[in-house]
């Protein structure tokens, strides 16, 4: 039989032998001439791509293309909910904040975010929605497209 003792002491071995083989490679990585280069890289690589998704979550889609258009405004909606659901409320506020500006029926959509968002939240909503509601327009002029301003 195999005592407690020899079982505790097995698993101290394992361990050490673990830690020594992780310190072993880690300091073979760190000392490859190549280590920092292909960290930099890596590291402004996920900047740029980061940088590049943020700026394709915020372009307006084409206002003369209504699939587009009620696209856009589904994937606002659903990345401001989650983004609040997270505690992100700023980013969250942003993008249901687009989907209002987008929305054929802005009215309907405000008396059911006002309902469901904390008071807080609805604020920083109605604080932000007159300059997104301009650049709204200002980008559905520029593409032809016809938008009755419908929150005022």
């Amino acid at each position: 039989m195999i005592s407690k003792a020899m079982v505790g002491i097995a698993a101290g071995v394992c361990g050490t032998l673990f830690i020594g083989y992780c310190i072993y490679f880690d300091r073979r990585r760190r000392s490859d001439p190549l280590f920092r280069q292909k960290l930099k890289e890596k590291r402004q690589k996920a900047k740029k791509q980061l940088k590049e998704n943020e700026s394709a979550k915020n372009k307006l889609p084409d206002f003369r293309d209504t699939e587009a258009v009620q696209k856009f405004f589904l994937e606002q909606v659903q990345l401001g909910e989650e983004l609040l659901a997270q505690g992100d409320f700023e980013n969250g506020v942003e993008h249901l904040t687009n989907a209002v500006a987008v929305c054929g029926q802005p009215q309907q959509l405000l008396q059911v975010l006002q309902q469901t968002l904390p008071t807080q939240v609805f604020q920083m909503l109605l604080q932000r929605l007159p300059t997104v509601s301009q650049r709204v327009a200002a980008s559905a002029a520029s593409s032809g497209a016809i938008i009755e301003d419908e929150l005022e």
